[in-house]
């Protein structure tokens, strides 16, 4: 199981990261699964157009469990069964944008997002986090 997560502020380059991540792999032989958060699914491209559609005009709660929905939508549906099948994953932003965003900017209790995150992942944590700092 090979689970990469590249972590980030907006316009750092992730994605372009996880891009030539994907690619160069690729071009050695891996089979490997590129996502971005949130999105992947169905169920999380409609939490992410919510999302990021009206950030100003919702609870900070419900800000959460939109991302957070999305996020286990994409881990249940795409990411483990990825794994399972050998796949490497790399994706563009997962458990720490969620702290940043949630914890750091709209100020909900760190040990309450951490629950959440645990339950909407199902423990699932990456074996490389690469967090850009620009």
């Amino acid at each position: 199981m090979t689970f990469v997560v590249v972590e980030g502020p907006e316009g750092a380059g992730k994605s372009t990261l996880v891009r030539w991540l994907g690619s160069t792999l690729r071009a050695e032989g891996r089979d490997v699964l590129t996502v971005r958060e949130p999105g992947g699914t169905p169920l999380a491209e409609a939490a992410r157009k919510l999302a990021l559609k009206s950030r100003h005009d919702r609870a900070f709660g419900a800000e959460l469990f939109l991302f957070l929905a999305a996020r286990a939508d994409l881990v249940e549906r795409v990411i483990r069964p990825a794994l399972e099948s050998g796949q490497v994953v790399i994706a563009d932003r997962f458990g720490l944008s969620t702290l940043a965003y949630q914890v750091a900017g709209r100020g909900l209790p760190r040990a309450d997002v951490e629950a959440a995150l645990r339950v909407a992942t199902g423990g699932l944590c990456p074996e490389l986090t690469l967090i850009l700092d620009v």
